[in-house]
């Protein structure tokens, strides 16, 4: 190539195929995922992923196979951090009295009342017990988030999980 031609972009490839390829890349997101918008952003991440690899240089072959394979990874790479949030989410009831084993339905249940709990809760105590189960943040942490000393935060962390446990409980009792 001569000093005067210019290489093509490294999307210009992946411009070329993308109307066939997309149809195909979201049917395969959709179908295993819950919802269009699910769907939609993980199609997103799998076509800018691409564009990333091919500008490293780092794409086999580009076809709409390989970006059903980054689409899987993509899929792969949310069903991770959705696993990791519903952990956390349980971390809240570990400290309650309820230690039944259930199947997945009853997992399912107990993540959406752990849920609905939460947004029954002010917003200082759904703050506080988010940042410090949910996130995983140090008591000194949240209480450098929400502008509190620690000692407030702690106090402020034992009202907020009796407040939840109550909530909680009271759903049960219905």
């Amino acid at each position: 190539m001569s000093s005067s031609e210019t290489a093509p972009a490294p999307g210009a490839e992946l411009l070329a195929i993308y109307d066939r390829a997309l149809p195909q890349v979201y049917g395969y997101l959709r179908a295993r995922t819950s919802t269009d918008a699910a769907a939609e952003d993980l199609a997103s991440e799998t076509f800018l992923a691409a564009i990333d690899a091919l500008q490293r240089g780092a794409v086999p072959e580009l076809s709409v196979a390989w970006l059903i394979r980054v689409a899987r990874n993509k899929l792969v790479d949310q069903w991770r951090r959705e696993e990791r949030e519903e952990r956390k989410r349980f971390r809240l009831l570990e400290s309650s009295d309820d230690d039944e084993a259930g199947d997945e339905t009853d997992e399912r249940f107990e993540r959406a009342r752990v849920h609905v709990c939460l947004g029954d809760l002010g917003a200082h105590h759904r703050a506080a017990l988010t940042l410090r189960y949910l996130d995983g943040l140090s008591v000194p942490d949240v209480a450098d988030h929400l502008g509190r000393t620690v000692h407030a935060t702690e106090a402020l962390l034992v009202r907020a999980r009796r407040a939840f446990r109550a909530r909680y409980h009271e759903g049960i009792e219905r």
